[in-house]
């Protein structure tokens, strides 16, 4: 339809266009909120990750080193522990050995005990606190004295051995292996209060990590939570303002329609007035013109030849103007379609086609009424007339069918030629977006099947309405 498609459908692609530019400025604003607040998160998590896994690792190292000192210091505590009692049994069973009547250890191997004592002191980790120090210095001085000790002792001839023995082993022997022991626990005890502190130590850092991780976890759940509230309103906020454009799009387009809907009832009145015009007025003169030639023809004695010819050509010129002046005026508007009914003008049509071209039409039509509203008439008449000259004029075809058929609540149009087809889904003229609009407007459906090559068909169903029905 001209008026629809030179008006209302450019309105249409203004309207795509301007909102184009502001949907898509909403749309990469949304993006990228999305992505900065996405990427925030899991930076965040992922820091919070990393931080947590980094510091569980020197935890566990620090554990680590707090087990392997005390096991270290430990063990070395132990050797000094067993050295001394190991020294003290050879040198007592040294001193001994007389009254037990059994072969004792002889000197070198009880000097070699007591320098077995020596170093394990000396593998002692000297690391420690400075209490465990100056026990240790206490525990060397001890061990020193009884290295010189035991150098007087293991001098000694047996009868002195017999004699001093138990003196030496009750008043020095006994005594300096209880201070060694007594030096052992207390060593041991500050490595107990060592390790217990250590772990404490850890056991802080590890709360700390737990208070940390609990404050990140905290920390992005709030954070997801308003993203997720700030993003759930942009969203909300888009969506309304699509809404409202939807809206006025809709009123715009409601009002396209109307608009539209005028035009076509305009166009319709216009063709009828001048089709009438055509009829009466330029029509009565031409005929009135060339009763006037006749007339004059009369006039005209029959030796004039030259100017008989003249008549006759004015008459004939004449007489093609009236045949032209009537085809237009029925092209515009049938008298028929208001005098006769839809059927004969359709009718008609298919013979004009027929004359014009080389495509045989038939009509065929069932249970038509001739009650039909003049709207409804003409918006079957404009959709055969539109296929029919699109047959003719662009596909070539040789023969068409119309075929018309009306029951109890709508009317069938469909329109099939044998031409060369056409593509519905790419070749879209403006004579199928005025077919469609025609349609649309009577709340009907328009179909068009055709393929390259195969032809084509048109076809529409209109709903019918109380005056309609016969």
């Amino acid at each position: 339809m001209p008026a629809f498609s030179k008006n209302a459908a450019p309105a249409l692609r203004r309207t795509s266009r301007e909102d184009e530019p502001e949907a898509q400025r909403h749309s990469q604003h949304l993006r990228q909120l999305l992505l900065i607040s996405f990427s925030w998160l899991l930076a965040l998590l992922i820091g919070a990750g990393v931080d947590a896994l980094l510091a569980v690792r020197r935890l566990d190292r620090a554990s680590q080193e707090v087990s392997r000192r005390f096991t270290v210091r430990n063990h070395a505590l132990g050797t000094i522990v067993i050295s001394v009692r190991y020294y003290d049994d050879q040198l007592e069973r040294f001193l001994l050995q007389d009254q037990l009547q059994e072969s004792g250890p002889d000197p070198a191997e009880v000097t070699n005990k007591i320098a077995a004592v020596r170093a394990a002191l000396l593998d002692y980790p000297p690391d420690g606190d400075p209490d465990e120090q100056l026990l240790l210095a206490a525990m060397q001085q001890q061990l020193q004295e009884q290295e010189t000790s035991c150098a007087i002792v293991l001098a000694w001839r047996s009868d002195l051995r017999q004699k001093r023995a138990y003196q030496f082993i009750g008043q020095q022997l006994i005594p300096w292996r209880t201070r060694i022991f007594e030096l052992s626990a207390q060593i041991s005890s500050q490595e107990e209060r060592r390790l217990a502190v250590e772990n404490l130590t850890v056991a802080t850092r590890f709360q700390s990590l737990e208070s940390r991780l609990v404050w990140l976890v905290s920390l992005s759940l709030v954070a997801g939570v308003l993203m997720s509230l700030v993003c759930g309103w942009y969203i909300l906020r888009l969506e309304r303002q699509a809404r409202l454009r939807y809206e006025a799009l809709a009123r715009s387009r409601l009002e396209l329609e109307g608009l539209s809907a005028r035009l076509v009832e305009a166009q319709e009145e216009e063709r009828r007035n001048i089709s009438r015009e055509l009829h009466d007025e330029v029509g009565q003169s031409l005929g009135a013109l060339l009763v006037e030639v006749g007339q004059l023809g009369k006039l005209v004695p029959p030796e004039d030849r030259a100017t008989q010819a003249q008549i006759v050509q004015i008459k004939s010129v004449a007489e093609s103007a009236v045949k032209s002046i009537r085809d237009i005026a029925l092209l515009l508007r049938p008298p028929m379609l208001d005098d006769l009914g839809l059927v004969p003008a359709l009718e008609w049509q298919a013979r004009e086609i027929s004359r014009r071209s080389d495509m045989e039409v038939e009509v065929h039509s069932e249970n038509v009424s001739e009650t039909l509203s003049d709207e409804t008439k003409v918006t079957v008449y404009r959709l055969v007339q539109e296929a029919l000259n699109n047959a003719a004029t662009h596909a070539s075809a040789k023969n068409a069918r119309v075929t018309i058929a009306q029951n109890s609540d709508k009317i069938t149009v469909k329109i099939s030629d044998d031409g060369q087809g056409f593509d519905p889904g790419r070749q879209r003229g403006m004579g199928i977006l005025g077919m469609e609009e025609r349609v649309r407007r009577l709340g009907g459906t328009l179909t068009i099947a055709s393929a390259p090559g195969k032809g084509a068909t048109v076809e529409a169903e209109l709903p019918l309405h109380k005056a309609d029905s016969p």
